[in-house]
């Protein structure tokens, strides 16, 4: 209830201040389980993407954030759940944390880059999101996000208004055990046989081409230039308020 209250706050005056184009929203399925994979240059990114999202869209948070109970209701209001805090390194605890999101059947998201990108450019997806994707089987939703580098710069607390954002949606990206193939489109879900049940996970080669299909995906989506190796964290400053490296409060990196 809190999300949908402070979005109910929140749109109007996002859209008031902000030029928000939309494109390709159909993409995104109206119920099931999903990731919406997107590429990452400003803290408000997280602001603009549930906000055009018909649905709930959750990132999966550091869980200091929720211990002061002073910032605690802003994080869970805007769709953050804890990262446990049980064994295991962070980023299988992430995994672990972000596939309870979509064995409930809900909207995932997450910044491939795991961190705000130093630069205009795109650069390399760590691996996690295919791993998510595939042990749970649900689809990846690419999204692209322009112009959110220049509402709110690395470093700039306040979001510059009267910018334009455009929000790109692209197809699913899919990906078919029988051939180890990524698919785009919408597909229907095969009844699982005995032999999928036995299908070994993908390895790294696997996961990597998954990753990186996705990559050119989201990059044709932004029209940013890829590079092939992986954002610099020490470089992206970060706004003065609490918050890491990913949606308001700090999105934990599920990387690989």
């Amino acid at each position: 209830m809190a999300y949908w209250i402070l979005k109910g706050i929140l749109s109007p005056f996002l859209f008031l201040f902000w030029r928000v184009e939309i494109v390709g929203r159909e993409h995104v399925p109206t119920h099931g389980p999903a990731v919406l994979a997107a590429n990452h240059q400003s803290f408000c990114d997280s602001f603009f993407l549930p906000l055009v999202v018909r649905r709930r869209v959750t990132y999966v948070a550091k869980s200091e954030y929720f211990d002061d109970w002073k910032t605690a209701w802003f994080f869970r209001a805007a769709g953050q759940i804890p990262l446990h805090r049980g064994g295991g390194d962070k980023s299988q605890r992430a995994l672990d944390t972000a596939k309870q999101v979509l064995d409930g059947g809900g909207l995932l998201g997450i910044y491939p880059e795991g961190t705000r990108s130093p630069d205009v450019r795109l650069h390399r997806g760590h691996t996690g999101v295919a791993r998510l994707a595939i042990g749970c089987d649900v689809p990846i939703i690419p999204v692209g996000i322009v112009g959110t580098r220049s509402i709110q710069p690395p470093g700039r607390r306040l979001m510059r208004p009267f910018h334009p954002v455009t929000v790109r949606f692209g197809p699913p990206l899919t990906y078919v055990h029988s051939d180890t193939e990524v698919t785009t489109g919408q597909r229907s879900a095969p009844a699982k046989s005995g032999a999928d049940e036995a299908h070994p996970d993908p390895d790294q080669d696997e996961l990597r081409k998954v990753t990186d299909t996705l990559m050119t995906a989201i990059a044709g989506l932004s029209g940013q230039e890829y590079v092939d190796h992986y954002a610099s964290r020490d470089k992206a400053s970060a706004p003065s308020v609490p918050n890491g490296h990913g949606a308001p409060g700090g999105a934990v990196d599920v990387a690989s």
